[in-house]
């Protein structure tokens, strides 16, 4: 059976980054109860439908779940642990903010293993232009904060920021590699419509990197990376060893299952040969009144075609290191992939196709949304 984990999304932040295109809310100081209620009964309805398995990840994403108590948090857990069977090793992630790094002690002590820090820069100058709220001396705080844990600890960084030259991130990717972290998320800065990001670029008061500059800091970063230690097995994600890679995130890209709860959750369950697809719904009370009358918070449920899904396991498992199983995708498309645009991918360097497997070279992925598209043709 295929791999399965738990995806909890806590919708509430104290601000909203003006990048940020998730489904978010400001947090108001409303009782958190109801919410977790729904979140509760909703893991226990998907566990009447699709079975006790047994979930190797549980990961509190947002939002910023961070916000919430240990108490709160070991109330989730709880919940996970009766409607499903928690691994002896289940990964408990929690995307965290450094400015809750106060609470970081009792978030491990209701089961939290591994901290997942939205540090985003060390430059002061860099994190009050990308809208945060905390100084480059309060993430190096929170990153030591969480170290004392005994937990496991990640860091993510934005680059591809206005103004950014490669030797600047080079040192400050440098000091962030140096901090008591295994893993690191890198992300290139997107312009994602309807953010406030978008119509700042739009009125031109916001000027990104151009994809040549884009690229140099994105060739830099796999430099830095490589070099101390801490090598790509994803497109935006580096691990110092496997041990430390995220557990959650690699059943996405391996296109296993999870359950998602939470308002705009999203999950994905193989059953009975399909692949099935869920979509919570939006608005945090929209999601509370509907896992109350109907016993479950879904919008939506659909049942991706073998088209669609061997679209998603394509795009995903291009880009991990192990890449994607080509008979796997091809049974699910019922036809082959575009074999002449593979080879003349492998000759241009951007792809690598061996034992069954095809897989991205460094060169391909920073293009593998495009690749993915001329397999597909």
């Amino acid at each position: 059976m295929t791999g399965f984990g738990i995806y909890v999304h806590w919708p509430y932040c104290a601000a909203i980054c003006p990048y940020c295109d998730f489904n978010v809310y400001r947090a108001r100081g409303a009782d958190n109860a109801p919410l977790l209620n729904a979140i509760a009964a909703d893991m226990e309805a998907h566990a009447q439908r699709f079975g006790r398995r047994e979930a190797s990840s549980l990961f509190f994403g947002g939002g910023t779940p961070s916000l919430l108590r240990g108490g709160e948090l070991a109330q989730l857990i709880d919940a996970a642990s009766r409607a499903f069977v928690l691994s002896a090793d289940c990964e408990i992630t929690l995307e965290a903010n450094p400015e809750d790094a106060r609470l970081f002690g009792e978030q491990a002590a209701a089961g939290v293993n591994r901290f997942s820090i939205g540090v985003q820069a060390l430059d002061d100058a860099a994190l009050k232009g990308l809208g945060r709220k905390h100084s480059a001396a309060a993430g190096l705080h929170a990153v030591g904060v969480a170290a004392a844990t005994g937990q496991r600890v990640s860091i993510d960084l934005i680059y591809a920021r206005e103004g950014q030259g490669v030797g600047a991130w080079r040192e400050e990717l440098a000091r962030a590699l140096a901090l008591p972290v295994e893993h690191v998320s890198l992300y290139q800065l997107t312009i994602e419509p309807q953010t406030a990001f978008a119509r700042r670029v739009g009125r031109g008061q916001l000027k990104p990197p151009d994809n040549d500059a884009a690229a140099a800091l994105y060739e830099a970063t796999q430099e830095v990376c490589a070099a101390a230690g801490f090598p790509a097995y994803e497109i935006s994600n580096h691990a110092r060893e496997p041990a430390a890679r995220a557990r959650h995130n690699l059943l996405y890209w391996r296109g296993e299952d999870w359950i998602g709860v939470g308002p705009g959750a999203h999950g994905r369950v193989t059953q009975l040969g399909e692949r099935l697809a869920f979509e919570a719904q939006r608005q945090p009370k929209d999601y509370v009144d509907a896992v109350r009358e109907n016993g479950v918070g879904w919008i939506s449920e659909a049942r991706l075609t073998g088209e669609e899904a061997a679209d998603e396991a394509l795009l995903m498992g291009l880009r991990i290191e192990d890449g994607v199983e080509l008979a796997r995708v091809e049974a699910l498309r019922g036809r082959p992939l575009n074999r002449d645009a593979m080879a003349w991918l492998v000759e241009q360097g951007l792809l690598q196709h061996e034992r069954g497997r095809a897989r991205l070279t460094r060169a391909g992925r920073a293009v593998a949304d495009k690749i993915a598209l001329e397999l597909c043709a």
